[in-house]
């Protein structure tokens, strides 16, 4: 019977997440995403800076001679292009960040926990952990900000070797920590009687 249920959640798992390459009855019991709350603020600042522009662009444009900001047509639309450039690389620099944050996940499955990371455009890794080989799973705040938005790093540490995995900008996973600590005593105890057995 649980070996029909693995395989009912496997099956479902490969069609779910099919960039994941699953290991025989082997299926996803979690999918971590980075938190919400960091394309919040990058959003909300590229909107002030297109209010900024559109402010400034109105007050060039409107003022007359005499004024601090008066300038000939020539130079308005010269400073109007400078305006245009500068925040469409805004735009663009936001539109690239955003992506790569959001292209970093974290599955964890009832063997391994899988990481896909992405640094930059060009830059991506993937780091698979066995639950057996984790020794500590934690989550740190440090800071205001990551105190004020309830934002973290999830660390899991391994046996032996003692690398320390971390999984950044994750809202409190409270709920998420007691899972992986969970799936791995499981697994541990499975290896275990797996051992006694031989």
């Amino acid at each position: 019977m649980k070996s029909d249920l693995a395989k009912l959640r496997h099956a479902r798992s490969k069609k779910d997440f099919p960039g994941i390459s699953l290991e025989e009855n082997e299926y996803v019991v979690l999918k971590i995403k980075r938190s919400g709350v960091i394309p919040i603020l990058v959003w909300t600042g590229v909107i002030l800076a297109a209010i900024f522009f559109i402010v400034l662009n109105v007050i060039i444009a409107t003022t007359t001679n005499g004024t601090m900001f008066a300038m000939d047509s020539a130079s308005r639309g010269f400073f109007s292009i400078i305006i245009d450039i500068v925040f469409g690389v805004i735009l663009i620099a936001a539109l690239i960040s955003m992506n790569i944050y959001s292209n970093n996940r974290l599955f964890v499955t009832n063997k391994r926990i899988i990481q896909q990371a992405q640094a930059s455009l060009f830059a991506s890794s993937t780091n698979v952990i066995d639950l057996v080989s984790i020794e500590d799973v934690s989550f740190k705040q440090a800071g205001i900000l990551e105190h004020l938005f309830r934002i973290g790093t999830l660390r899991m540490s391994t046996i032996g070797e003692e690398t320390t995995y971390t999984f950044k900008y994750v809202d409190t996973p409270i709920d998420e920590l007691e899972t992986i600590t969970h799936l791995v005593h499981i697994e541990k105890q499975e290896r275990d009687e797996r051992v006694n057995r031989h």
